[in-house]
């Protein structure tokens, strides 16, 4: 049966594949964006996550095209790269309040709805520097850090009413993101994945559509890594 979908930050990246994945098995998939549109095929609703007017306005559009969201993949972020002395606080707030913040206010806006139909699957998409920590991304893996508690606290609150809430972490996706990253530091990266390379977005699509779909009912405030074995699920 056709689900209703909303992917934050889903019109390019990883976002993007999620959300194609999602509409190839026929759901009605809508993806937020800041003003650059939608590809073919997709609902492009335009919102900024870190103002709540917007996601509200955001999620009301999808709602009223798709019906009640029942599946949201909070994908949306941003880095904003320095060594911690070099970092002045507002840069690492506003990594916070886009990265994290940002999925509390969507997944506080979705749950509501879910909260009636009593099912619901919520997947955070936060990154291998959240369990590894990353040199001059204080910010970007503090904000990835706390997805995981907000995930598990929320898997704990949301179980008895039919919610998953879970977590993918991918390591190095070749995305526009990840082209900002130097050769060298990718080149070290690569060093130690197991695999012995770079994902592709679609890479990290498959194990999202899987933890909303019903062969993952069962799996809740998961954290599971994409990453290639870089991080050895730690």
């Amino acid at each position: 049966m056709a689900r209703s979908v909303l992917i934050t930050g889903g019109n390019r990246g990883i976002g993007l594949a999620v959300a194609q994945a999602f509409a190839r098995q026929g759901d009605r998939v809508a993806v937020t964006h800041r003003g650059s549109g939608a590809p073919a095929g997709l609902l492009g609703v335009k919102c900024d996550v870190t103002d709540p007017p917007q996601v509200d306005a955001a999620f009301a559009e999808a709602e009223a095209a798709h019906g009640p969201v029942e599946v949201l993949v909070s994908n949306a972020g941003v880095t904003d790269d320095a060594l911690l002395l070099r970092m002045p606080e507002e840069r690492f707030t506003r990594v916070l309040d886009t990265n994290l913040t940002g999925a509390y206010r969507v997944c506080r806006r979705a749950v509501s709805g879910m909260l009636r139909r009593r099912w619901g699957r919520i997947v955070l998409v936060s990154s291998v520097a959240a369990l590894s920590g990353t040199t001059g991304q204080a910010n970007y893996a503090a904000s990835k850090a706390g997805m995981v508690g907000l995930a598990r606290s929320l898997a704990r609150e949301l179980g008895g009413r039919g919610i998953t809430v879970n977590v993918v972490a991918p390591g190095l996706v070749m995305t526009d993101m990840a082209r900002t990253v130097s050769a060298a530091r990718r080149a070290e990266m690569l060093a130690g994945v197991p695999l012995g390379r770079h994902a592709e977005p679609d890479d990290v699509a498959g194990p999202v559509r899987w933890l909303a779909s019903d062969e993952a009912r069962y799996i809740t405030g998961a954290v599971l890594p994409v990453d290639g074995g870089l991080g050895m699920g730690h």
